[in-house]
């Protein structure tokens, strides 16, 4: 008997996007998943769709909502796309939404997301958040 293994695919919750603006250019981007955690960031095994990421060395790790953080992990780079199936520890590519409209209370953040006050902390993107 062969070895089998059942594989579900799809794109995740995606009613964090206030608009289908910006999804055809999203950019691919390393994520480096030293950076997150399993039980917080990933605990059924997915990088959830709508997680936001901050670019920090040239790969991508967990954003630091923590309005004081405008540095590293404390400034907003986007968001993964589409769900992200994480397999070991090896850092792999993912899509990067880096523009277009979020709405802000669907996004899959513990403690809930906010959008940044400080212009520093968005300065690498260009969001409407809603």
């Amino acid at each position: 008997m062969p070895k089998l293994q059942q594989e579900t695919f799809g794109s995740g919750d995606m009613t964090w996007l206030g608009s289908a603006h910006g999804i055809r250019n999203a950019r691919t981007g390393i994520i480096d998943i030293s950076a997150f955690t399993a039980n917080t960031h990933y605990p059924d095994g997915y990088i959830p769709s709508g997680t936001p990421v901050a670019l920090v060395g040239g790969m991508y790790v967990p954003y630091d909502k923590t309005e004081a953080t405008v540095t590293g992990a404390g400034i907003l780079a986007g968001f993964v796309l589409t769900d992200q199936k994480v397999v070991g520890t090896a850092d792999f590519g993912a899509p990067i939404l880096d523009h277009g409209r979020i709405n802000v209370a669907k996004v899959p953040y513990t403690g809930g997301f906010a959008t940044p006050a400080a212009a520093a902390k968005r300065a690498a993107t260009t969001f409407v958040f809603v």
